[in-house]
Order: C-alpha cells, then sequence, then structure tokens
C-alpha cells in the first residue's frame, strides 16, 4: 500500500499517535496564555534543547545539504554551516530573551516604544516570514517522500499517463537540442526501463543490459508517487494542528524532543549502508574499503571544505559577513523568544538554545559525509539532486524490509513538524497577543486561548496554501531575512541603549526599508527599461581558476568523455582547439576552471527574453549601483566579494540610520523605560512568585543592579561577565572548532 511494506506503515502509523496522545496529553493542562503559548515558562535542559534543535532543523535541512554536497563536493556543507561562527553568541544573548519575561517579540517594542503600532507591525511581518518558513519545509518533505514512493509505469491512472505525456511534450518543446531532449524518458521507454530493472540482471542479454544502461542514463520527466504532494501536505497540516493548536507549546515541544531523537538517527542511518553498498559494487568489503573507494572514484575538488572551485563564492570572508548578519538578526526571528522564553530559568534558556543549535551543526556534517557517498552510487543514476535522499532511502533501506524505510518517512515528518508546531505557535501568539487583544481587550484568558487556536489553524492552512501554489519560496525568504535587517536596531540598540527612542527604531525601519526593499522591488517594475539598461547589465569579469589535482578514476572518466567528444567533432570537421590527451590514474594535472560571469546589481543574475535579450532579475541593488559609479569598479571584484559588500552595507547602515536619528530627537524619559532595564538587570529566579519579588525590588530602586554594568556612568548597557559566561561562551568556540575537526576527520577518512 502506497508503494510501502506493511512494517513500514506500522512504523508511521504508531509514530503519529504517540504524537496525538502527546497533544491530547497537554490540551487538558492548559489554563492561560501563558501556558498555552510559552508552556507555563518550565521547561528544563533537555527539552529546551531539543526544542531549539527541532525548531533549527526543518525537512529541508538534510535533504539540502545532501544536494548540495552531491552537486559541489565537501563544501557544498556551507550551505547550512554559514551560521556556524556566530553559534557562541547565542550563549551570552538567550538570557536577554528569557529577562524580556513578555509573551512575544512585539511585547518588546511595546514594552520599549511604547508603540502599539510597532509591536503589530512587528506581529505581521513576523508571522507572514514564519509561514514561508513552513513553507518551504512542506516543498522539501514531499519532494523526498515523492521519490521514496514512487509508482512503476504500470502503476499509473489513466489520467497520471496523460499527465506524464504532457510533461514530455513540454520538455521536447523547450528543449534546445536533440541531445537535451532524449534525456527524458518517453513514457514507453519508462515502461521498459521499469520492465527491464524488475527482471534479475542473470536473464538479460548482452543487448538488454546495454538498452537498460541506455535507459538508466536518462531522467523520468516527472515522478508520480502513490502518495499525491497536495494529499501529503494537509495530512501533515492536520496532524499538527491536532495536536499542537490542542496542547500548545507544551505539547509542541515534547513532542520536539521526540522528533529530535528521529532526526538525529535520520542524520546516520543512511551513512553504513550506503558505505557498504559502495564496497560491495566496487569489489571491496567493509567500511574502511569503501572510504578509500569514495577517494578514489571523486575528484580531488570534491574533498575540498574551504575555496572548492565548486563552491568559489562561499570565501571565509563572505562566511563571516553572513555571520555578523546572523548575529543581529537572529534574535529578531520571532521564534527566538519562544524557544528561549519557555525556560525554567536564563542557564537553562541559554543552555538549551546553544546546545541545540550545535546539535544541527554536527547533524550537518553527517548528511554531508552521506552527500560525498552518494555521489559515487548515484551519480550515473539520479539527475535531479533534490530526489537523492528519498532515492537512496528507497534503494538501501527498502531491501531490508525491516520498517526503515517507514522509520526515514517518519523522521522526514518529525523534521517538519518539529519546526511547524514551534513556528505556528509563534505566530499563533504573535497575532492574538499584539494584533487581536489590542482590537479586543478585556475578555477571559480561555477566550483568548481559542484566539490563539484559530490563528494557529489560519497559519498552518495559509502555509499550506503557499507550498502548494509556488515551485520555490527562496526569494521570498530572502526578502523576508533582509527585512529582519530593518528591525534589528530597534531590537539591538532598544535592548543595549537607553538612549534609542521611537523617533530612530522607526526613522531606521521605514528608511532602510525604504532604500533597501520597497525601492529596490518597485522601480524595476515603474521603469521596465532599467532591466535591459546597458550600465545596469554589468557583471563580474572573474579569471579562470587553475587548480593542480591527482587524477582519480572520475577525473579519468571525464577526460575519456571530452576526447570522445572531440572524435566526434573532429569527424564532423567541428573540432576545435587540439585533441585532449588521456589522463592516467594517479598523475598531477592541471585543471582549469571557467568561473560565470554574475551579474552584480541584480540580485537573481541576467536571463534572456524571448528576443533573445539579457534581462536583470530581482531585485535592483542600489547601493552597488552608487558604490560602482562613485569609481569602484566592482566588476573586477569576485561575486563573494560584491556580495559581501552588499550584507555589510545593509547590516551596518540601519544601525547609523537609528544612530542619528535618535540624536537629533529627543531622549524618551518614560519612567517605563527606567523599569525596563532595572528589569533587564534583574536575573530571572525559577520561583514566579519569588522573581515577581526580585522585580518588584528592582522597581523600587532603579540602579539596583548597576554594580553590574560594564560603563555604569555611559548610556549603554553591557554587563560584566561572570564565570558562567566565560566558560560556556569558550566552550561554544570550542565546539565551533569541533564541527571543524569533525567535518575534516570525516571527509578525510580513506584518503
Amino acid at each position: 500500500m502506497f508503494g510501502l511494506s506493511v512494517i513500514d506503515l506500522v512504523v508511521i502509523v504508531l509514530y503519529f499517535s504517540v504524537i496525538l496522545a502527546i497533544g491530547g496529553w497537554c490540551s487538558r493542562r492548559i489554563k492561560s496564555e501563558e501556558d498555552f503559548f510559552l508552556a507555563g515558562r518550565g521547561f528544563g535542559k533537555l527539552v529546551q534543547t531539543f526544542a531549539a534543535f527541532g525548531q533549527g532543523t526543518n525537512a529541508d535541512s538534510a535533504v539540502g545539504v545532501t544536494t548540495t554536497t552531491f552537486t559541489n563536493g565537501a563544501s557544498g556543507m556551507w550551505s547550512s554551516l554559514l551560521y556556524l561562527f556566530n553559534t557562541p553568541i547565542y550563549w551570552l544573548i538567550s538570557p536577554w530573551m528569557r529577562r524580556l519575561r513578555v509573551l512575544t517579540t512585539g511585547d518588546f517594542f511595546l514594552e520599549r516604544y511604547g508603540s502599539q503600532t510597532m509591536a503589530a507591525t512587528y506581529a505581521v511581518i513576523g508571522s507572514i516570514s514564519m509561514m514561508a518558513f513552513i513553507a518551504l519545509g512542506f516543498n522539501a518533505m514531499t519532494k523526498t517522500i515523492v521519490a521514496i514512493t514512487p509508482k512503476t509505469a504500470d502503476q499509473f491512472s489513466k489520467a497520471e499517463k496523460v499527465e506524464y505525456q504532457r510533461v514530455v511534450r513540454e520538455h521536447f518543446q523547450k528543449a534546445d537540442t536533440a541531445s537535451a531532449a532524449f534525456a527524458v524518458l518517453t513514457f514507453d521507454e519508462l515502461v521498459e526501463r521499469d520492465r527491464l530493472r524488475a527482471a534479475s540482471s542473470d536473464s538479460l542479454d548482452d543487448a538488454s543490459r546495454e538498452r537498460f544502461r541506455d535507459l538508466e542514463a536518462k531522467r523520468a520527466a516527472k515522478i508520480i508517487s502513490h502518495i499525491p504532494e497536495n494529499v501529503l501536505i494537509w495530512l501533515v497540516c492536520l496532524i499538527v494542528m491536532l495536536y499542537a493548536v490542542a496542547g500548545g507549546l507544551e505539547a509542541a515541544f515534547l513532542t520536539d524532543t521526540l522528533q529530535g531523537i528521529f532526526i538525529i538517527l535520520l542524520s546516520v542511518i543512511l551513512i553504513p549502508f550506503g558505505w557498504l553498498k559502495i564496497a560491495a559494487t566496487h569489489g571491496g568489503s567493509g567500511i574502511k574499503d569503501a572510504l578509500a573507494i569514495i577517494h578514489r572514484e571523486l575528484p580531488e575538488a570534491y574533498f575540498d571544505i574551504f575555496g572548492s572551485p565548486h563552491s568559489i563564492d562561499f570565501t571565509w570572508y563572505y562566511i563571516l559577513a553572513l555571520s555578523l548578519m546572523a548575529v543581529f538578526t537572529v534574535p529578531v526571528q520571532p521564534n527566538m523568544l519562544v524557544a528561549t522564553g519557555s525556560a525554567r530559568d536564563e542557564y537553562t534558556a541559554r543552555y538549551g538554545f546553544t546546545v541545540g543549535s550545535f546539535l544541527k551543526r554536527f547533524c550537518t556534517v553527517f548528511w554531508g559525509v552521506f552527500g560525498l557517498a552518494a555521489v559515487v552510487l548515484y551519480s550515473q543514476k539520479v539527475h535531479n539532486s533534490d530526489l537523492v535522499w528519498g532515492y537512496a532511502t528507497r534503494d538501501l533501506l527498502g531491501p531490508l524490509n525491516m520498517g526503515l524505510v517507514g522509520l526515514m518517512i517518519a523522521s522526514l515528518m518529525a523534521a517538519l513538524m518539529s519546526t511547524a508546531d514551534c513556528l505556528m505557535l509563534t505566530c499563533s501568539s504573535l497575532l492574538t497577543h499584539n494584533l487581536y487583544e489590542p482590537l479586543m481587550p478585556n475578555h477571559s484568558q480561555r477566550h483568548y486561548i481559542w484566539v490563539g487556536r484559530g490563528f494557529g489553524a489560519i497559519v498552518l492552512v495559509g502555509s499550506v496554501l503557499i507550498a502548494t501554489q509556488f515551485d520555490t519560496i527562496l526569494q521570498l525568504l530572502k526578502f523576508i531575512w533582509e527585512f529582519n535587517l530593518m528591525l534589528a536596531p530597534a531590537f539591538w540598540l532598544g535592548m543595549k541603549w537607553r538612549r534609542a527612542n521611537r523617533v530612530g527604531a522607526w526613522a531606521s525601519i521605514l528608511i532602510a526599508g525604504l532604500l533597501f526593499l520597497l525601492i529596490p522591488i518597485l522601480l524595476p517594475l515603474a521603469v521596465p527599461q532599467l532591466k535591459t539598461n546597458a550600465y545596469l547589465l554589468k557583471t563580474t569579469d572573474p579569471a579562470p581558476l587553475v587548480r593542480s589535482y591527482t587524477a582519480r578514476v572520475a577525473d579519468v572518466r571525464q577526460r575519456q568523455t571530452q576526447i570522445d567528444s572531440w572524435n566526434k567533432l573532429y569527424a564532423q570537421g567541428k573540432a576545435i582547439g587540439p585533441r585532449p590527451q588521456p589522463l592516467a590514474l594517479g598523475r598531477q594535472f592541471e585543471k582549469q576552471y571557467t568561473l560565470p560571469r554574475k551579474s552584480i546589481f541584480w540580485t537573481q543574475d541576467l536571463k534572456l527574453d524571448g528576443n533573445g535579450r539579457p534581462t536583470g532579475q530581482g531585485c535592483l541593488t542600489l547601493e552597488l549601483v552608487l558604490l560602482d559609479r562613485f569609481g569602484f569598479d566592482l566588476s573586477r571584484n569576485s561575486y563573494a566579494l560584491n556580495e559581501t559588500i552588499r550584507i555589510l552595507i545593509r547590516t551596518i547602515a540601519p544601525f547609523l540610520i537609528m544612530f542619528v536619528f535618535t540624536l537629533l530627537t529627543r531622549r524618551d524619559d518614560r519612567p517605563a523605560v527606567a523599569r525596563f532595564f532595572a528589569k533587564m538587570r534583574t536575573k530571572v529566579v525559577v520561583d514566579k512568585e519569588a522573581d515577581a519579588r526580585e522585580l518588584a525590588r528592582s522597581f523600587e530602586n532603579l540602579r539596583r543592579f548597576d554594580d553590574r554594568l560594564l560603563f555604569p556612568n555611559s548610556q549603554w548597557e553591557f554587563f560584566k561577565w561572570n564565570r558562567e559566561d566565560a566558560v560556556g561562551f569558550a566552550l561554544s568556540v570550542l565546539a565551533v572548532g569541533g564541527v571543524l575537526l569533525l567535518m575534516t576527520v570525516l571527509v578525510s577518512l580513506g584518503s
């Protein structure tokens, strides 16, 4: 049933039964908004760790890292490790979120700046961003599960046959050359391939084997699954709705603990099976031989962690710029307060969020290691790298008939649900507390809990609609990430600079939003000629990259392919340049990489329009246009350097705007501001009544903890480090080194 064995279905059903039971149990314990949205702030280190790990690890995490590693080699791991270097900062800022003692991040803007409008604006934007993240997870999960549960051609319904043939026709019409067209299997070829695949190898003659190899070199035009994508998305949506909408954050975080264990299993379960199959396929035995085979078969460039020619744009300075941006944007994301504000005390909040984040970083390394094995196993079979994880699951785990395919599907769903439940409740709390409650005050706690449940359901349904209507939401996510940069100064300076005021906060949000978001989006729409303006079509002009390598099997195979291609062109009188020389295994050779030219001023590069003219795509990067006009020839820079400059400008400029406007306007001397900083200097006590008494003492004496300030006579609220701060930060830095060491060791094994 559904292309799965009975034991796989049993594993999936048992998993969801446990999840729903947890939701039902937690729903009976909810008495207040704090219970529903923050689980009564009573979680310990274990639950907080897996909550942080779960919400940061979506269904696209493992699949995405495997995809980029499959395509680019070990350097593809940086697609998920970009924020590795800013993780130690989480140890320092997590206690702030717990010390706020509010329900939502929107409450911070209300309390600090006295602006309900700012809080409501944040609630709307924050909810849209969280819905986009949930939708991305839905897309990643469905693509992989569809690859795990494909139908063979003889199982297609009449409508599915028509749909498959329609996709084939579209592909042939769009193909530029015959060779590109025939890379896709027609329906008859798909039937033939499935028939040959089902036959035993011994029963095929040489001609049939050759024909099967030819068909395997092509790809299916469309995967038809036993489980329709939309049905799967709505099913998972319903399950999350039942346990998280009913049970609130307690149900979400308790299930995240269970789901975190599943995600870790997902991270490692394919690796040993993949290694053993490599050894068996290539005449070796055991894992040691498999590792040696991987290094023998793959090009040496695939094992470059830094500076790989396949990922040349992931330079050290680009990674550091992204890390700096993340330092400022991560605390502004609505889900961080939920992840830390539910902890019983400050230490639990910082321990859980930091350790949970590092847990994801370590899992990322294992996803990448499997990606390298997958290249050896499936580079000739799977042409869509997004489907590698699903194909490998079916190929490696299916024949064992031990329920491991069901476990993998449950793990993928767990990865999605552990993110969706937290983000859904984050949106629900924002919309209820910062939007609905100010409009409809003075209702009972029970009323607001049911309103929160309603908003939670709406958020999930909205996320599903986004996922089912768009093939990709990556550009939407980039938009949201950069919008967080507009909000970052109001948060950071509001938290650490007593002089910060409402005028400065609004100025940074509105001016930076206008300069970096609205004008870049709307200007090309209002003046379409800009997209074809010769100056704005300027691209980088990278010099060819030459690297020296030791020839391995893949290099020899690739060189022979080049020789065969040259020979065919020579026979047709079309050969260009000298004939490539044969390459011997183990020989030193130089390889030249021609790096692509990339647009300097358009965020989505250039594309050809219907008339074959290059056209700018996406947003216009005004800051780089100005720099280039002022005499800085950006075409001489690498794309990575230009992107680094752009990120730094967009990170720093909003802070400068807020700083200037704050100094030019009156300071905010409201009593609420003084009480805010008195609260932020007062450590959280586990006992709620005792904590309330400590706050009352601080409000009576607003300078009670001035001795904790690093600069007590200034306007800055920087705290002196204590032993817990210093030791924890040092261990976090060591953990960064541990991730890099693990990556280096695992990638180099067998070399």
